[in-house]
């Protein structure tokens, strides 16, 4: 089976003897393997495995604990997620499991299909014994290891602590691990499991509370927010508190010692370059570029404009000959030598050479007279509107049509054209008004536009609201207090009302004439619907005129803001800034602490459970011989294991916490393990490496003799 690590087999597997057991700490965040007798394990790998495919081959690869981020651009994981082979601190994923136990035999340095080494591997306290069968069941049927032996991690940390000095034979062990936390008491050095406790809180709570809340906080940075990295944040951020409460008043006053207590993570983070303004040299430089391209662009233009003024005057020669070689036919013979050049008359030749002389002097600069604008649209285009009818062909008669139609239409654009310019004239003049009188006086100017603003604006949204609700002014208010609907008729659409009341009553007189006068047809245009929308329609010269009022207060007055027709401020559009330094930062403050109080009050995140200190006297409690001399000698040796005991002022907080809970004047001593992570592997190691282990396996024989069910003698026993 493939497998995907960084971690390097172990090359001296074939010097050990068979009789060389193998110690395996099985926990839920990390799983450890060694030899019996040394002090350290050989592999030691997150206890996860992934199984994604290749994105070309599409092989799928085994990626047992850590690995190398580099090479999962290769892969697709989006289908294959982390998976562990615990629920809580219990094996129930067997399949997982064997695919961990596959790569710590092989990273161990197993060269053979059979493990011929006693195994000694740890597990929780009070390990149901379904999953202790299923776990010998493995390591006989798929391993074929000579014999196995199973022990608490929590008493193998205590039993070596005891070895060196640090606890004494009385005394409690809190464990608080990946998954849970255990308290077991020891009475001689044995551990009394059926007075043990365990709440289903440990580091992998602390470590989860901590990315939500990092996440709600900083939700533009969750990529950079991985599981990995907010484990390191925790381990070296992260404290409890001694008084949760009082920290947290600290950090609501925000005073020079939470600044102090409040830490920064700086994300990579990559300045926006600065624009240095160019240089005199290169301005000249671009000047003279420009220049350049200028002076090739005008030599273009000149080719081009010569180009086009030879054009003319060749094709104004051409007219000009043509019309002195008409002069030279006689009459009858013009209409057939102008259709032989592609001319209808000579007329057309004569609108040709005035259009084409007219060309040239624009191209050479030449100043056209209007005049001959004016007679060549008049004469020259229109050739047939004055002609009578009786004297043209029908060919003639719709070309004369056309003419007057495009004649009128002529005009009316240019009427158009000078109404507009007019107008434009007369705003012009407006304006030079309105300037004199603001450099005459700025603040009555600026006054009176404020005030003739503020009148339109009312007056638009009276308007807007007699049209929504109504006009009440004339009396007419329902005694129910709504809105009738005469009341929310326009006076065009009343109008129409009348009409059609005063149609409807003379129709029923006697005969209906309707239609029968223009004066009818009339009457039907304001009666039609079509017309109701019209005042909508056109524009309100008001609100036209509000806008330029507007439009001038914003260019004069810097506090003007327009006022939107609800009355409140327009809120100007947002300005983004360029990203900072302080942007790409991660701030914990209150996180430090908030986090692992959950392992004290894991109803912060909704596990209704007791706390570490509880657990303490739940654990005190459940012991049947109730001495008191007894509680003193455990209380008095609290050794502290497991990962989520790292924490600075860990041992303060159980003290404090135990010491309100005991009666006064009872000695309580918190000691923390000499390495609350390895101290478990390094316990079970020494209890293998002795003389009596032998004895306390359980061998493949026995299991095949005796089965599964022969493992429940051992279910409390300090190990089989």
């Amino acid at each position: 089976m493939p497998f995907i690590s960084k971690i390097q087999r172990q090359s001296d597997y074939s010097f050990f003897p068979s009789s060389c057991p193998i110690v395996i700490d099985n926990g839920a965040s990390y799983f450890r393997i060694g030899w019996a007798g040394e002090s350290d394990p050989r592999v030691i790998f997150r206890n996860i495995v992934q199984r994604p495919r290749h994105k070309t081959t599409g092989e799928t690869v085994t990626i047992v604990g850590d690995h190398n981020p580099a090479l999962l651009k290769y892969f697709d994981c989006t289908r294959s997620g982390p998976r562990s082979a615990f629920d809580n601190n219990v094996v129930y994923q067997f399949e997982i499991m064997e695919y961990i136990l596959d790569f710590g035999f092989d990273r161990l340095g197993a060269d053979q299909s059979q493990i011929n080494h006693p195994v000694l591997i740890t597990e929780c306290a009070c390990n149901p014994v379904q999953s202790r069968s299923k776990m010998a069941e493995l390591l006989f049927e798929s391993y074929g290891v000579p014999s196995i032996a199973f022990g608490v991690d929590a008493a193998f940390s205590y039993k070596y602590n005891q070895q060196l000095g640090i606890c004494d034979k009385d005394g409690l062990v809190i464990s608080s691990g990946f998954n849970t936390s255990h308290v077991i008491p020891f009475v001689n050095g044995e551990p009394l499991y059926e007075a043990c406790c365990r709440t289903n809180v440990g580091g992998y709570h602390v470590t989860n509370y901590l990315k939500q809340l990092l996440s709600l906080k900083y939700p533009h940075h969750m990529p950079k927010l991985t599981w990995e990295k907010v484990e390191d944040l925790k381990m070296e951020h992260c404290y409890i508190a001694a008084d949760y409460a009082s920290e947290v008043r600290l950090f609501q006053k925000g005073n020079k010692e939470a600044e102090e207590k409040t830490r920064c993570w700086q994300l990579p983070w990559t300045p926006t370059p600065v624009e240095e303004p160019p240089s005199e040299e290169e301005i000249a430089r671009k000047t003279a570029l420009k220049e350049k391209q200028s002076q090739r662009l005008r030599e273009m233009a000149e080719a081009k404009r010569s180009s086009r003024i030879n054009e003319l005057e060749n094709e104004v020669k051409g007219f000009e000959h043509l019309l002195k070689e008409l002069n030279h036919v006689e009459e009858d013979d013009i209409p057939s030598f102008v259709a032989s050049r592609g001319y209808a008359s000579k007329r057309e030749i004569e609108s040709a050479l005035s259009k084409a002389t007219q060309s040239l002097r624009k191209a050479k600069g030449e100043q056209v007279p209007n005049d001959d604008k004016v007679d060549s649209s008049s004469a020259e285009k229109y050739y047939l509107i004055d002609v009578p009818d009786d004297q043209l062909s029908a060919e003639q008669l719709r070309e004369k049509r056309k003419q007057v139609f495009m004649k009128a239409t002529t005009e009316a654009r240019e009427r158009a054209k000078q109404k507009r310019m007019e107008e434009e004239l007369e705003r012009e003049r407006e304006k030079k008004l309105e300037e004199e009188k603001r450099l005459e006086n700025p603040e009555r100017y600026l006054e009176q536009l404020r005030t003739k603003y503020n009148e339109l604006l009312a007056k638009i949204e009276q308007r807007k609201r007699q049209k929504t609700n109504g006009d009440n002014a004339n009396g007419n208010h329902n005694v129910s207090g709504g809105v009738g609907r005469g009341e929310r008729l326009s006076a065009q659409q009343r109008e129409r009302m009348r009409l059609l009341t005063t149609a409807a009553f003379d129709r029923g007189k006697g005969e209906d004439t309707f239609g029968q006068k223009d004066e009818d047809w009339q009457l039907y245009k304001l009666m039609s619907r079509d017309n109701d929308d019209d005042d909508d329609e056109k524009p309100d010269p008001d609100e036209s005129e509000l806008a330029r009022i507007s439009s001038r207060l914003q260019e004069i007055d810097p506090k003007f803001f327009a006022k939107s027709e609800s009355g409140s401020s327009v809120s100007e559009a947002p300005r983004f800034r360029p990203l900072t330094k302080e942007d790409f930062q991660i701030i914990l403050g209150v996180e430090r602490f908030r986090c692992p109080e959950v392992l004290f009050s894991p109803n912060v995140i909704g596990i209704d459970q007791a706390g570490l200190d509880e657990m303490v006297g739940v654990c005190l409690r459940r012991m049947s011989s109730r001495e008191q001399a007894l509680e003193e000698r455990m209380t008095n040796s609290i050794l502290m294991t497991g990962g989520s005991c790292l924490y600075p002022g860990m041992a303060e907080r159980l003290e404090a916490g135990i010491r309100m809970i005991r009666p006064c004047g009872t000695p309580i001593r918190v000691l923390r393990a000499s390495d609350p992570i390895l101290d478990a592997w390094r316990g079970a190691a020494s209890y293998a490496a002795g003389m009596h282990f032998p004895h306390q396996t359980f061998s493949r024989m026995d299991y095949y003799e005796k089965g599964e069910d022969w493992l429940r003698r051992y279910q409390f026993g300090y190990t089989l």
